[in-house]
């Protein structure tokens, strides 16, 4: 880590160094945000070739990213005339509370690494690990912004990773890399988006080789009004996971399965979003279907020492999401939201309804305390929560947070 954090300073000062050079503009920015939460993790089952009995619990713990993920980042432009430039973008993730690196341990800069051109008339055209345009689609209408540790929302999309019901069939991750992105200029408040990206290999938070993917998105705001469409193709791809526990009345009963390599079929993702301001009212809405391709016949998981698990096909089914809220400028310094989402998935009992709360007061400009209060209810196998706690099948969720956030 002592080499890391001297490879980062030794970094800013040779950005530095050539913004003198080349008359660039090179900024340091980022975020620290960490937050206090109560959970509670009610009593299911836990799902392999039977099932097993999970009790309830209810836990304290300090956490990282609640309002805004902690992260730094180095970005800059370089004119090169003629309505030109050259950017880049390099912005790390990591917890506060910690100091680890946020997800993936072996990535420093996980949140997005890219370099490009950008023409006033033309667009820009870049290279790298990059947000998708399905995600630029959605963000303006959830109103707690896609966070990846405690948006509702983001948890519903998430769960794609974690729902035996849907391991294989794939879910917007909202970046990706190996990626190319066309952005057009804004014309009165249109814009549109496209991606191809390569196929890439990630060891973590999950081992998962995913294929070449597509992604395109049309969004236009203004008057108050924001619409976002979008359109994602996934290839086929790799993942390794646990598909549950041993069954009941065996000697293992409830311990993790090993893990079973298996294949992710091709996936198709639709994406409306809406979202109006009345006031200091921002209604906000969005609605998301998944639709895999089928699995080769006959095609089986099995797990080392335990032989087959399931058929892939059980691990495929599509699935739709449903977020409605609301962003509420009560004051110039207080904010109010508040989200109900759905998840839906097609042909098995898996659902999960949801809601949560949340306060956002200013202390100054860069500086602001938060209050987060969120409910889940898994129905038949399903097992959604929110990012870094785990659930069983058919379980409550309840969460309840204080954090602060500093921006720089």
């Amino acid at each position: 880590m002592r080499f890391v954090t001297k490879s980062i300073y030794g970094a800013v000062l040779i950005l530095a160094a050539g913004s003198a050079s080349a008359q660039s503009s090179v900024t340091l920015y980022g975020v620290v945000d960490a937050f206090v939460q109560y959970s509670m993790n009610g009593p299911g089952t836990k799902g392999g070739p039977g099932t097993a009995y999970v009790p309830g619990s209810h836990t304290f713990a300090e956490r990282s990213g609640g309002q805004t993920g902690s992260m730094f980042g180095i970005k800059g432009t370089e004119d090169l005339g003629n309505g030109l430039k050259a950017i880049f973008d390099v912005e790390n993730g990591f917890n506060v509370n910690n100091g680890t690196f946020f997800a993936d341990s072996t990535t420093l800069f996980y949140r997005q690494s890219w370099v490009g051109l950008k023409h006033d008339e033309w667009g820009q055209l870049t290279f790298g690990r990059q947000y998708q345009p399905s995600f630029i689609a959605v963000y303006p209408t959830d109103p707690f912004r896609g966070n990846e540790v405690l948006s509702p929302l983001a948890a519903l999309d998430l769960a794609g990773a974690r729902d035996r019901a849907t391991l294989a069939t794939q879910y917007v991750s909202g970046r990706t890399s190996n990626s190319i992105v066309y952005q057009s200029p804004d014309w009165r408040g249109l814009r549109f988006y496209g991606m191809y990206a390569f196929a890439s290999t990630v060891t973590q938070p999950i081992p998962m080789t995913s294929g070449n993917m597509l992604d395109v998105a049309a969004t236009y705001s203004g008057y108050g009004l924001f619409v976002g469409l979008a359109y994602q193709f996934q290839h086929g791809g790799q993942e390794t996971a646990s598909l549950g526990a041993y069954p009941a009345g065996t000697p293992l009963a409830g311990q993790p399965l090993p893990a079973s390599t298996f294949s992710l079929v091709s996936t198709a993702h639709y994406t409306a979003a809406l979202a109006y301001r009345i006031g200091i009212v921002n209604l906000q809405f969005n609605y998301s279907y998944n639709s895999p391709s089928d699995p080769p016949a006959g095609s089986r998981v099995t797990a080392p020492g335990v032989g087959t698990i399931a058929p892939l096909a059980a691990l495929v089914h599509p699935y739709s999401i449903l977020s409605a809220g609301a962003t509420i400028q009560a004051t110039p310094v207080d904010t109010i939201e508040f989200a109900g989402v759905y998840r839906n998935v097609r042909g098995v009992d898996d659902n999960t309804p949801g809601f949560e709360i949340g306060a956002e007061h200013y202390l100054s400009k860069r500086t602001s305390l938060y209050l987060r209060a969120g409910y889940m209810k898994n129905n038949g196998i399903a097992n959604v929560s929110w990012p870094g706690m785990t659930a069983a099948d058919g379980s409550k969720q309840v969460v309840a947070v204080m954090g602060m956030t500093h921006r720089f």
